[in-house]
């Protein structure tokens, strides 16, 4: 069944409508910031500088490329300032949305309420900096999510690195100090009510700490030596 949905439009900054086919019951969102030199990884560019950490953002972008295209489930990436064509997301592959709201729990609420509406029944949003994150991870929390009523798989910061539901539950996106150690206990302290399954702990990339010992990094670290 085709469904009309509104598709938010960067360039012209306006929403233009678009039929949209499922193909799957499954909704994949990644989340992913414009790659731009001095714009992202800053935290790690704090170290390895800004040329180094794009180079990494780059490196991060093509490896969920790579692990994501097999997944059994419609793609959708939400870039966080302007929407790109010929970029890594091909556009037979992934549809392209832009992010929106004053913070990440609202983007992200935004981002799943989109989904839901376009006829999914289960919805699983991911970044794009997870090195440690395959594609057998991705089919797992699905199959999680079919007997459960949300999938969260915890970041060794004190995160999460991937979220599903069936279902909005407005409360995992409210009063949130978002990036700090406190998010995931607090997300789960709101999902007390339902049947919640934990994924593996899992690190994700945003300090030099985190990929210093990592044998895939060790080439952009060339100019630190």
């Amino acid at each position: 069944m085709a469904i009309l949905g509104l598709k938010t439009n960067a360039d012209k900054g306006a929403e233009e409508e678009t039929f949209h086919y499922p193909k799957s019951r499954n909704a994949l969102i990644i989340f992913t910031r414009n790659p731009e030199l001095g714009k992202c990884k800053t935290r790690l560019a704090a170290t390895v500088g800004d040329p180094a950490a794009l180079a990494i953002y780059t490196f991060l972008l093509e490896h969920t490329v790579k692990i994501t295209t097999p997944i059994d489930a419609d793609k959708f990436v939400y870039y966080s300032v302007k929407l790109r064509e010929g970029d890594f997301w091909d556009p037979e592959e992934y549809h392209k949305y832009l992010q929106y709201g004053d913070d990440l729990g609202v983007r992200m609420e935004n981002a799943f309420k989109e989904v839901f509406q376009l006829g999914y029944e289960q919805a699983i949003i991911i970044g794009s900096d997870m090195y440690d994150m395959t594609a057998n991870d991705l089919d797992h929390a699905f199959e999680q999510l079919k007997t459960n009523d949300a999938v969260v798989g915890p970041a060794e910061d004190g995160g999460y690195y991937l979220l599903g539901m069936k279902k909005i539950n407005p409360e995992i996106f409210k009063n949130k100090n978002w990036g700090t150690e406190t998010v995931l206990a607090a997300t789960l302290a709101d999902l007390k009510e339902e049947k919640v399954i934990l994924l593996e702990e899992k690190n994700d990339v945003d300090y030099f700490e985190d990929i210093e010992h990592i044998d895939a990094f060790q080439k952009f670290f060339n100019h630190l030596q």
